[in-house]
This record gives C-alpha cells, sequence and structure tokens, in this order.
C-alpha cells in the first residue's frame, strides 16, 4: 500500500513539474511592427520548443509568405532560428481564404527561462514582417518615459489666423523604444507649396537614438505626414517655427490590433511640441469619424449601393450634421472645433464631387463584378447628376478662407478642378485663398516638371495675395536650372527609338534590340509618384546585381511631358523609349497594362516569366530576376 502511494506522489509531482515546464502568453504585448498583416495570439515555451500561433489578416485570395530564414532575437542579441511552420510552409506562397483572416504556427527553438523579450524577423529585406519588443512575461510598459502632453488650447480661443510668409520650418522627432535594429527610415510628405533639400517625398535616415530631422522651405503653414512601418502621424509645420514630434509605436500598433484594441492604452500616439503644440495634440486626440464614413470602405459601400445621387447626398449630409454635433459634444477648444469643421467642409465638398465614383465603385462592389466586367460598368455607365447638386457649397464656405491651410486634406481640395470651377460658376469670382494657393501651386507642378519659370508665371505670382509665393518660386526655379546643368553632365543613361515598326511588332522590336539578355521592362510615368519611388528604391538593387547580365528597359507615354522626362531619366541608368500615345494606348491593350508602374521580366529567350502591376518590392525582383538568367 506504502508502496502504491509512494508511486502515486511520484507521478503527480511528475506531472506538475511537467506542467511548470510550459508557459503561455496570451496576446503579448510589443513594442512595434512593420505590417499589420499578420498578429501574435499566443506564446507557448515549452523546454523543447517555443510555437508562436499566429493569426493572420490579409485580402481574400492574395497570399503572404514567412521566409525560411525567420528567427527570434533575444535582448542579447541571440537568434534562435526558425525550424519550420504548422498550417504554413515556409518560403511557399500562403493564398488567403474568403474571410480574409487564417491561423498557422512557427516553432523556434526553445528560450532561456531568463528571457523575458523577443523579436519576431524574417530578416534584413524590404517588406520583410517585423514584430520587435515582444512581452514574454506579461509585464506592463513603463509610462514614466512617456512625454507630457502639452495643454490644450483655452475652450475661447479661436483658431489663429495663418500667417504668409517665405521661410525655413524645422520639424524634428522621436521613435520611443527605438533600437537600431529596427533600422527605420521615416517617409516625409509634404503636402502643397514647399521645398525640402531631399524633396517633397523625403527619406529621412533615423539615427541611433531614434531621432529624425528635417527642414522644409514655405510660405506659409505646411502639413507633413509621417509614415512609419506601423502607421501614420500628420503635423503641421509654419515658417520660422519648430514642430517636434515624439512617436509612441507602442500605442499606435495597439490601435490598429485586431487581437488588442481594448487592452489599455500606453499613451497617446504622439506627442507635440512647439508650433501649436496644444492644438495639434487636441487635434489627434480627437477620435470622431471626419470621413464621413469613406474611411470604412467596405461598410460605406454597403451604406450607399443601390442610392441616387440625390439619396447619396441625403445620406452624406446627414453624417456631416451628425459629425458636427460629435464634434460639440467633444467639449474641445474653440480653435480645435474650428479646425475640425473646416476638414469636415472639405470632405463633404470632395464627396459631393466623387458622388459618381463612390455609386460606380459601390456598385461593382455589391454585384462582385470581374475586373474585366468591372472596366466595362466604369467606362460605359453614366450617373446623371441633377444640376443643382452642388449648391451645398455655399454653405461649405470655409473652404475658400486662409485657414483652410490647417486642414490636412486641403491638398486634395487644391487639386480639385471641378470644385473651384463651379465655386467660379456661383460666386462669378476667382478670388480667394483657394484660387491663390491653386495658382502657386500649378505654377510650382510645371517647375518640379523641369519647366523653368516664365515671364508670365512670374507676373501671375506677383498679382497674388501674397510674395511669399513669388518669393518660394524664385528660389525652386533657381535650383531647377543648377539640376538641369547638372543633368547636362549624367551618362548611364540611353535614349531608344522604336523605329518604324507596325503596332505589332512593337514590343518584339523593344526586345528584340537586347536579345539574348535577362531584362526588366518597367512601364512608367513622370508624374506617377509610386514610379518615382520605386526607382530610388531601386538603385541598391541595381548596385547589388551590376555583375549579372540584366538589361534594366524603361517605356513611358507622351503623357510624360518630353522635357520632363529627358531630365528625369538622367538619374534612371538603363535603356529608354518614349512612345506615341497611339502605341502606348496599343501596349496598354495588348499587353492589358492596368496602370503604372508595371513590370515585365523577360529572359534571354524572350520570354516573359514575370509581370506585376505596382512595384512588388526589390526582394521579389531581385529573386525574379534571379530566377530568370538561371
Amino acid at each position: 500500500m506504502k508502496t502504491f502511494v509512494w508511486l502515486i506522489s511520484l507521478l503527480t509531482c511528475t506531472v506538475c513539474a511537467t506542467q511548470a515546464k510550459t508557459k503561455t502568453v496570451e496576446r503579448p504585448a510589443f513594442t512595434a511592427w512593420s505590417s499589420t498583416s499578420i498578429e501574435i495570439d499566443r506564446i507557448v515555451r515549452e523546454d523543447t520548443a517555443t510555437t508562436m500561433y499566429v493569426k493572420a489578416y490579409y485580402r481574400p485570395h492574395f497570399w503572404i509568405k514567412i521566409a525560411k530564414g525567420s528567427f527570434l532575437r533575444d535582448e542579447d542579441g541571440q537568434l534562435y532560428p526558425i525550424r519550420r511552420g504548422v498550417g504554413i510552409t515556409l518560403d511557399k506562397e500562403f493564398w488567403m481564404p474568403e474571410s480574409g483572416e487564417a491561423e498557422f504556427q512557427l516553432i523556434f527553438p526553445p528560450l532561456p527561462r531568463t528571457v523575458s523579450t523577443v523579436d519576431f524577423s524574417e530578416g534584413d529585406f524590404e517588406g520583410a514582417y517585423n514584430i520587435w519588443g515582444i512581452q514574454l512575461e506579461g509585464r506592463k510598459f513603463d509610462k514614466s518615459k512617456l512625454p507630457q502632453k502639452p495643454s490644450y488650447p483655452d475652450r475661447r480661443d479661436t483658431l489663429p489666423q495663418p500667417e504668409l510668409a517665405y521661410g525655413k520650418a524645422v520639424l524634428t522627432g522621436r521613435i520611443l523604444d527605438y533600437r537600431k535594429e529596427m533600422n527605420l527610415r521615416v517617409r516625409a510628405y509634404t503636402h502643397g507649396l514647399s521645398l525640402t533639400e531631399q524633396g517633397e517625398e523625403s527619406s529621412l535616415p533615423v539615427n541611433d537614438d531614434g531621432t529624425f530631422r528635417i527642414e522644409i522651405e514655405a510660405p506659409c503653414v505646411a502639413s507633413v505626414r509621417l509614415a512609419f512601418p506601423f502607421g501614420f502621424v500628420t503635423c503641421l509645420v509654419a515658417p520660422g517655427e519648430e514642430t517636434d514630434v515624439t512617436v509612441n509605436p507602442r500605442e499606435m500598433c495597439r490601435r490598429q490590433s485586431r487581437l488588442q484594441p481594448k487592452n489599455k492604452s500606453y499613451g497617446e500616439a504622439v506627442y507635440y511640441k512647439g508650433y501649436l503644440a496644444g492644438l495639434q495634440q487636441e487635434r489627434e486626440s480627437y477620435r470622431g469619424d471626419l470621413s464621413l464614413g469613406t474611411d470604412d470602405y467596405s461598410q460605406f459601400s454597403k451604406d450607399i449601393a443601390g442610392k441616387t445621387p440625390a439619396e447619396f447626398k441625403s445620406y452624406l449630409l446627414t453624417k456631416l450634421a451628425d459629425s458636427r454635433k460629435d464634434i460639440e459634444r467633444a467639449k474641445l477648444s474653440g480653435a480645435c472645433e474650428e479646425l475640425l469643421n473646416i476638414t469636415l467642409d472639405i470632405n463633404a465638398a470632395l464627396s459631393l464631387f466623387d458622388t459618381e465614383m463612390y455609386l460606380k465603385d459601390a456598385y461593382v462592389i455589391a454585384h462582385k463584378l470581374s475586373e474585366d466586367e468591372a472596366m466595362t460598368y466604369y467606362r460605359d455607365t453614366r450617373i446623371d447628376i441633377p444640376e443643382d447638386y452642388y449648391d451645398t457649397l455655399k454653405e461649405l464656405a470655409s473652404i475658400n478662407t486662409l485657414k483652410a491651410i490647417y486642414a490636412e486634406n486641403y491638398i486634395n481640395l487644391i487639386y480639385s478642378d471641378e470644385i473651384k470651377q463651379k465655386l467660379t460658376e456661383m460666386t462669378g469670382s476667382r478670388e480667394g485663398p483657394l484660387f491663390d494657393n491653386s495658382e502657386a501651386i500649378w505654377i510650382y507642378q510645371s517647375v518640379k516638371e523641369f519647366n523653368p519659370l516664365t515671364a508670365e508665371q512670374e507676373a501671375r505670382l506677383r498679382s497674388l495675395s501674397s510674395p511669399a509665393y513669388l518669393d518660394l518660386l524664385a528660389e525652386a526655379n533657381r535650383r531647377l536650372l543648377r539640376v538641369i546643368e547638372e543633368n547636362k553632365r549624367k551618362e548611364g543613361f540611353t535614349v531608344n527609338e522604336v523605329g518604324d515598326v507596325t503596332n505589332e511588332r512593337l514590343f518584339p522590336s523593344i526586345l528584340s534590340k537586347f536579345s539574348g539578355h535577362t531584362l526588366l521592362v518597367d512601364f512608367w510615368a513622370t508624374w506617377c509618384g509610386p514610379c518615382r519611388t520605386a526607382h530610388k528604391l531601386m538603385r541598391p538593387l541595381k548596385e547589388e546585381l551590376k555583375k549579372e547580365d540584366i538589361v534594366y528597359v524603361y517605356v513611358t507615354g507622351e503623357s510624360s511631358p518630353q522635357s520632363t522626362w529627358e531630365n528625369m531619366i538622367t538619374d534612371i541608368p538603363g535603356e529608354h523609349f518614349r512612345l506615341t500615345e497611339a502605341q502606348w494606348r496599343y501596349l496598354s491593350e495588348s499587353l492589358k497594362l492596368r496602370g503604372v508602374p508595371t513590370y515585365f521580366v523577360v529572359d534571354r529567350k524572350g520570354n516573359v516569366t514575370y509581370r506585376s502591376v505596382g512595384f512588388p518590392g526589390t526582394g521579389t525582383l531581385k529573386e525574379q530576376l534571379l530566377k530568370a538568367i538561371k
């Protein structure tokens, strides 16, 4: 009997010891991530393995991939290479189901019990999944490191009138909990009239301590959008002023997370100092909907499907009224209320003039049209808009005030010729800040397209409400003239003629000039922002593959202005073709080009081995090019 009791006790102790060796962390907190596509549901730590249970969220019928070089890295830099996947095969396309949600497991070696945080990484390549600072001990983040929020403006304060004066604005920033292993760059998009050394789309290096800086020359307040792997931050800058932001990726990721949105917040997503800091903080903290429903485009499309333009307008105005009530109930400062209502006015105006697009999109989504069916529907369907449909603009008067410059969506208003035309018809005038800013920006666009200022343009700038516009564009023109002179001395690019060939022989003729080589054919346009960004991203890859037998072929059409194209290609080494409008139209139809950029990889025998609409990333292009070479 004693022996039996002893055996039972031994077995009980063995079971308890086995259980003690297993530790589960449910939905662990983390510092930052590079993508919202995968989240950690739980981590199970055992003596034999570490299992990461992953939930994936991505577009239905599209694929994701987990690299076989993935690893965990502990706080001492020790790596734990992935062993295998369960429910997913490493380095193979994992196709998402109709629901857009899936689950799988990633198995790693066991972690020492002393390890309290790890990073998950696929490796150091563009587009790699990274989740930094995964908490294994259930510890809460130390909020004592968070900056103090600035004081909000007084309830009675009004939005200050922006000043027009050309000068330098400084934007500085810091990323909390940054480590050099993250190796991040911040993309800064400066909207409106502004100059930076890097250009409107600036790639800012992040220092080892997480700080970054940019200087912007502008004639007035400008809105800057900072893009991080874990989200976006919008801030206002002004000539002669400094704006400082402290970015809190912990909170930015929590708000985006599907698994942790109800967890206690880790503070503010961003903290402002300097220029209008209190107003910027109050605006960022406001959680109400300013998009009139369009932010949740799937639900928005369901709401408006089958509506007539009149019904859509009624729906839109109801949303507008509800949003104004939400702002009033929030008990904000007068300045913030004014700014949010201006933002609403701009969104309402833009949405009115996008009625046809929204209703067509809703029809395509509701009827699940194929790509070809959708293109036919968009092309052949017309939605009649009532004659007095846009009279509501009279109630959105703030869009033609100088204070509208503060709104982050103001740049979209500037580029809406339809809205400006309707305002002109209704008022009989083309006066006001909206028209002044539009005039200056369109002249600025011409300069950016490598067209030096003309005497007529200078005269038009002098007629505007402030000399600040001419001051900025005169400096932009001086820089352009220097660039044009420098471009005359550059090499590494070749301008090619297609020759006298039929349309049917057009593409084969281009390829035949480089037969026997592996080709990357890039269909692009000078006005295409993603095309230009991709060219910059490709430079390191082209240098890496310079010993390989690869020819880079760039094809554009007449929508790319001649002078703009001639100056841009000096910074794009390769073989360049500029087609006539008819030739471009034929290639677009015969090759089914759905947009730019579009890429073809062609092997030595002239076979197209890969194609992509949109830039697929340097990692994918490298893989496809090397595959074609073999």
